[in-house]
């Protein structure tokens, strides 16, 4: 194993409720335990480490450099040797435990990397990993751990992010590929460069479920692909980060991505159930693991959920705190775009047309007149081109997206609509995909 491990050490809570003052708190941890803390919504905490070593999600923290961390951010800093460290700011709570599950996930790591080295020498694919569980157990950020590691090691893997609800690479709604070249920023995560993102256009998968299968489909097969090209990047394998969606139709979602994917190894975060029900369902040839989640993985509520939706949205035109970029406003006239929706509207089986089935229905583009019910809503730009007198259906659900607008003002009589967009004009595609999440760009 290449991470130093020292022996495990169980809960003390320093601090619990009432926060750290404005004045700053000294942390000393000991070796293999964790200081958890969440800020407090409209403040920023930040976090310095003064002695030892530490790390952030599998992201090492330099010395004496001072992290910044907003609203509603829940951080946890785990040290494998001990370290002292200094937070300034309000926090709704911040303490130290001694029990934390990060041996096991690195053991997790280690067998992954034992699999990698074997991939080299055998000239095989290495690891395609499935993160799955159901909501608020902390899978996003076991897949950034494991990332990080890999990444560490000088390993390529590549993140697979199928949670359509809270996406960590592309705004809400779609479902993505990165390949991982470094460790994620403290801070700010992982740096988002050239993703391949396919636009879903809803928060959950249930609102088209063939929709969804079929785009897992198509990344699994363009990762198949790249690795055939990509020597590192098949012998980096991937980590898969899934919905929290673990019954019925989300179940046999899961199912299905372990089979495009040929995922080798299943991680279960607190679940017995769903671990049992997978060792029975996937091959035997797959490795179903189960693990316990982290006790700082806390229950988001919907409110909670809506507003990283936001956030991330904003960041993808603003940029990290909004301080970074300088997105364009700019007038967009109808018959210069062509707008659809993914799906039509269940009807009664009985008023199909002969042969036909609801599920094909999901799969159907319908064109969206732009009205003022399109106001806030976000498109994706695709990148498909309409052929002929109309666009090829296949080609427009099988292409990626080259970016995202949002809709913020349409005058009906003039025949225009007002857009933001991170890109000045033109568009650099005239194919629009209309989602059901909206956005009020308050800036």
């Amino acid at each position: 194993m290449t991470t130093e491990v020292p022996e495990k050490s169980g809960e003390e809570s320093l601090s619990s409720g009432g926060g750290v003052g404005s004045a700053g708190t000294r942390f000393d941890l000991d070796k293999e335990t964790e200081l958890r803390f969440e800020v407090e919504a409209g403040e920023r905490v930040q976090l310095e480490l003064l002695s030892g070593l530490a790390e952030v999600f599998g992201s090492e923290l330099n010395r004496n450099k001072k992290y910044t961390f907003g609203p509603g951010s829940k951080i946890a800093v785990f040290t494998w040797q001990g370290c002292s460290l200094s937070l300034m700011g309000k926090t709704e709570v911040a303490y130290v435990s001694k029990e934390t599950p990060m041996l096991l996930y690195l053991n997790a790591h280690a067998a992954l990397e034992q699999m990698r080295r074997q991939a080299e020498r055998d000239n095989e694919r290495g690891p395609r990993v499935m993160v799955v569980g159901p909501t608020d157990v902390g899978k996003t950020t076991v897949c950034r751990l494991l990332l990080n590691y890999a990444v560490r090691l000088g390993r390529r893997p590549t993140l697979v992010e199928l949670d359509v609800g809270q996406s960590s690479v592309s705004v809400p709604g779609t479902m993505s590929a990165l390949c991982i070249e470094r460790p994620a920023d403290v801070e700010e995560g992982f740096s988002v460069q050239a993703p391949l993102v396919f636009h879903f256009g809803s928060t959950t998968p249930g609102t088209n479920i063939k929709l969804y299968n079929k785009l897992t489909s198509c990344l699994a097969e363009v990762f198949s692909q790249r690795c055939e090209v990509n020597r590192r990047a098949s012998v980096g394998g991937c980590i898969i980060n899934t919905c929290g969606w673990v019954k019925g139709s989300g179940y046999q979602a899961l199912v299905h991505c372990a089979s495009a994917f040929q995922v080798d190894v299943v991680l279960v975060l607190d679940q017995e159930r769903l671990y049992n029900e997978l060792k029975r369902d996937l091959p035997h040839f797959v490795r179903v693991v189960l693990l316990p989640k982290s006790g700082g993985v806390v229950e988001r509520s919907k409110d909670c959920r809506r507003e990283t939706r936001d956030e991330k949205i904003r960041e993808y035109f603003y940029g990290f705190r909004g301080a970074s970029f300088y997105p364009h406003a700019f007038d967009v006239r109808f018959s210069d775009v062509r707008i659809y929706k993914i799906g039509a509207p269940s009807i009664p089986d009985s008023c199909l047309p002969l042969g036909m089935s609801q599920d094909d229905t999901q799969l159907k583009l319908v064109p969206v007149s732009p009205g003022r019910d399109l106001t806030h809503h976000v498109l994706s730009v695709s990148c498909a081109e309409d052929e002929g007198d109309g666009p090829r259906s296949r080609g427009i659900l099988e292409s990626p997206v080259c970016g995202f607008i949002v809709v913020t003002a349409v005058d009906t009589q003039a025949q225009v609509m007002t857009v933001l967009s991170p890109a000045p004009r033109p568009l650099p595609r005239h194919t629009l995909l209309i989602m059901d999440i909206r956005f009020i760009d308050l800036k």
